[in-house]
């Protein structure tokens, strides 16, 4: 018999094929705290360890990739798009200073194609493994006529606790603290409306090399996957110069001085040493062939700079040292001063937040 839903463009059999598919993947970032397995209506996890908190706080982050999924649909590679996904999620809980205790994810696509569909879930799964998070449910939704049959979109959601003592953020940052730049991997998974725009006016197709990229296609340099802080930051916080860090700052949506200024107090204010980094190639080229200056770009690409962390003076050496060592580049981009923020060139708070001044200064290193 026919199966009713699967004339009108649905097909159970599909998801229940993804599921089993991705099946060994997701239950492999499941810990103790994980209760019920896989597959259950609701994902549960045993927070019974909170009761040694004095006063715990529960932090939580939604986020999706964007545009960048376009890409990933114009190639016909699916595998790291997930990595994007936990890093714009528990890349944010743990600004605040809060470890990410587990994740769920909702994949919305016009037919599910089971492969592909597992792909993207492995691609989550593996990145949760990476930062210790448990990845105990999700939800994968076929909607035909509204989405094409290629046509996929993610998001995601993640809860993680910190000590109410322990809470970073522009409360405990002062004059004279240090800021840390850490390297990006690439775009993450902010401005590729801006990046897909570039491309479609200099007519180039995410299947081809081009002479910049040397032997990979377009398409899977700008896939490059989002770098994952989250892992390197929960050991810096939970080791000796843990207590040196004063505020985080992820740089995402809105570039480099808003986010900054997000978690700057106010009356703070803060000169980004351009000359301290250089942005990465896939920037330049990218501005080049879209006749923008880097500087211009600096609201909408993080230009290599993708996490910054306020730290005290006397621990940023150590600071960055530990970072370095764990494989993270990390490096001086200024110092919280107070200074008079209506001189030209401030970003002043972000994104509802009355928070501090930051203005980008000097030329980029060649």
């Amino acid at each position: 018999m026919t199966d009713a839903y699967a004339l009108s463009g649905v097909d159970t059999h599909a998801g229940d094929l993804a599921v089993e598919l991705m099946k060994k993947a997701v239950s492999a970032t499941h810990n103790e705290h994980v209760v019920g397995g896989f597959g259950g209506f609701a994902g549960m996890f045993d927070v019974s360890f909170l009761k040694n908190f004095e006063r715990p706080l529960l932090a939580t982050s939604t986020d999706g990739v964007g545009t960048k999924v376009a890409i990933a649909q114009a190639i016909d590679k699916h595998d790291t798009i997930g990595q994007d996904l936990v890093g714009m999620v528990v890349d944010d809980i743990i600004v605040v200073g809060a470890k990410s205790m587990f994740m769920t994810d909702y994949i919305a696509t016009g037919k599910v194609v089971a492969s592909r569909v597992a792909d993207i879930v492995a691609g989550i799964a593996r990145a949760c493994a990476q930062v210790d998070v448990a990845l105990i449910g999700g939800e994968t939704a076929e909607h035909p006529g509204l989405l094409a049959a290629d046509e996929y979109d993610v998001a995601g959601a993640a809860v993680g606790a910190v000590e109410a003592a322990k809470l970073l953020g522009p409360q405990r940052v002062q004059v004279g603290d240090v800021v840390l730049g850490l390297a990006s991997s690439g775009f993450h998974s902010n401005g590729y409306s801006l990046v897909r725009k570039i491309v479609a006016d200099s007519k180039l197709d995410y299947t081809k090399t081009v002479a910049e990229f040397g032997a990979l296609s377009l398409g899977e340099v700008l896939l490059e996957p989002t770098k994952l802080y989250t892992g390197v930051l929960n050991s810096l916080l939970a080791g000796p110069n843990g207590d040196g860090v004063k505020a985080m700052s992820h740089i995402t949506g809105g570039g480099i001085a808003a986010n900054l200024a997000r978690v700057l107090p106010k009356n703070s204010t803060l000169d980004v040493d351009r000359s301290s980094w250089s942005p990465l190639e896939v920037f330049r080229v990218l501005a080049g062939w879209g006749g923008h200056k880097l500087e211009a770009l600096e609201s909408t690409w993080n230009l290599g700079l993708g996490f910054a962390l306020i730290v005290r003076a006397d621990a940023a050496a150590a600071i960055a040292a530990e970072l370095v060592a764990a494989g993270v580049a990390a490096w001086q981009l200024g110092v919280v001063e107070s200074t008079d923020c209506s001189l030209e060139g401030y970003v002043q708070g972000a994104k509802g937040v009355d928070g501090g001044a930051v203005r980008l200064v000097g030329s980029y290193k060649n």
